[in-house]
């Protein structure tokens, strides 16, 4: 019987330890700013603002196409193979 590597004891620990860092506020590093505001704007946006997504990059769905199974509908052009 074989025993197990290194790796494979401690890559689920150090997956593990990634799935748990600490959530803080987003903050730029020392020395450094927030990109400039867009054109036009009188103001910079928020760290917050610019991770929220624009509506066109998340459309929700309007109406929904199917609400319950249907029977399909005789397709003549569905012919089997020669």
């Amino acid at each position: 019987m074989r025993r197990p590597t290194a790796t494979a004891v401690l890559a689920p620990t150090a997956l593990a330890l990634c799935a748990c860092a600490q959530q803080t506020d987003l903050r730029p590093l020392a020395g450094h700013d927030l990109p400039p505001a867009p054109y036009g704007a009188v103001v910079k946006p928020e760290p917050a603002e610019l991770l929220e997504l624009p509506p066109v990059a998340a459309p929700q769905r309007a109406v929904e196409l199917r609400t319950r199974s249907e029977e399909r509908e005789d397709d003549p052009f569905d012919l089997p193979p020669e």
